[in-house]
C-alpha cells in the first residue's frame, strides 16, 4: 500500500521552508539596506548634523546643479558605448566558438575566453594602465614604428575607460550568445536554405531573431555592471570626467553627505529600474 501522499498545507510549509533562507538574505542584504538608503535619501544635512525631516530637497538639489546631472549623462554615455562596443565584438567571438570551433575543442575555448573573470578587477585596471599610459607598452611599440616621435599617453580619459570596460564585457556577452547559438537546431538553417535564404538573410531572419534573448540579457547585465563600476573609471579615467558612481563616493569621502548620497544611489537605482523593464521582455524569453 502506497503512502498517502502530503496535504497541501505540508507541500507549502515545506516549500517556504526551502525557501526561507534565500527570502531571509535578500531582505537582509538588499530590501533592507536598499530601504534605509531611501529614508536617508529623504533627510538632509545640514552643516555637519543630518535634519530627519523628509522631503525631496536632495533629489531637487541633484538636478539642480549641473555637474551633478553631466555626471549621470556621462555614465549613460559611457554605459552605452561599451555595451554596444561589446555585443559588436561579442557576437562574431560567440560565433567562432560555437559554428567553427569543433565541439571537442569548444571547452578549452570557453576556459581561455573567461580567462579575464580569474584575474583581479584592481589587477586588470591597472595593468591596461601600463599598456595605454605616456610610459607604457604601447606608446613604445609606436616609438619604436616611427608612428609618434616622443612618449603618448592614451589613459586618463574616457576611451581608456571604455577599452577596460569593453576588455572585461565582452567575455560577459560572449558567454550569453554563445549559450544560445549551441541550442539552435541546425534544422533551421537546412529549412532556410531550401526555403531559399542566403547566409545573410538566414542570419538576419532566423538565427539573429532566435538569439537575441541572449544578446539583450548580457547586454543588461553589461549595462548594470558597468553604470555601477567605481574601480575602471577612477583608474583609467584619471578623474578628468566625473560618472555617477565617483560623484557618490566624493559625497561620502569628502563631504560625509549621506542623505546626498542616498538620492545619487536612488537615481542610479531607478535608472536601472527602467533599463530592466526595457529589457523585460527578452529577459522573460531568456527564463522560458
Amino acid at each position: 500500500m502506497t503512502p498517502a501522499a502530503p496535504g497541501p498545507g505540508r507541500g507549502d510549509a515545506r516549500g517556504w521552508g526551502l525557501l526561507a533562507p534565500a527570502l531571509l538574505w535578500t531582505v537582509a542584504f538588499f530590501a533592507m539596506p536598499l530601504g534605509v538608503m531611501g529614508v536617508y535619501s529623504l533627510w538632509r544635512r545640514v552643516g555637519m548634523t543630518v535634519v530627519t525631516d523628509f522631503g525631496l530637497a536632495n533629489y531637487v538639489d541633484f538636478f539642480a546643479k549641473s555637474f551633478f546631472v553631466e555626471s549621470l549623462i556621462n555614465s549613460l554615455e559611457v554605459t552605452v558605448v561599451v555595451t554596444v562596443v561589446s555585443v559588436l565584438l561579442a557576437y562574431p567571438l560567440a560565433w567562432i566558438l560555437a559554428e567553427r570551433v569543433p565541439p571537442r575543442w569548444q571547452r578549452l575555448a570557453l576556459i581561455l575566453a573567461i580567462l579575464p573573470f580569474w584575474t583581479s578587477y584592481v589587477v586588470r585596471s591597472y595593468s591596461w594602465l601600463l599598456v595605454l599610459s605616456e610610459g607604457g607598452i604601447l606608446s613604445g611599440w609606436l616609438q619604436a614604428l616611427g608612428v609618434v616621435d616622443g612618449p603618448v599617453s592614451f589613459a586618463n580619459n574616457r576611451g581608456a575607460t571604455v577599452i577596460g570596460f569593453v576588455h572585461f564585457f565582452v567575455m560577459l556577452l560572449t558567454l550569453t550568445i554563445y549559450a544560445n547559438l549551441v541550442q539552435l537546431p541546425a534544422n533551421y538553417r537546412k529549412a532556410a536554405a531550401d526555403l531559399g535564404a542566403g547566409p545573410v538573410r538566414a542570419f538576419i531572419h532566423v538565427i539573429l531573431p532566435l538569439t537575441l534573448p541572449g544578446i539583450m540579457v548580457g547586454a543588461f547585465l553589461t549595462f548594470v555592471l558597468c553604470i555601477g563600476d567605481y574601480i575602471t573609471p577612477q583608474i583609467l579615467g584619471g578623474g578628468r570626467e566625473l560618472l555617477l558612481p565617483q560623484a557618490i563616493v566624493m559625497q561620502i569621502s569628502r563631504r560625509s553627505d549621506f542623505p546626498m548620497a542616498s538620492a545619487m544611489a536612488m537615481i542610479l537605482m531607478a535608472v536601472v529600474s527602467l533599463v530592466y523593464v526595457g529589457f523585460a521582455r527578452w529577459l522573460k524569453l531568456e527564463r522560458v
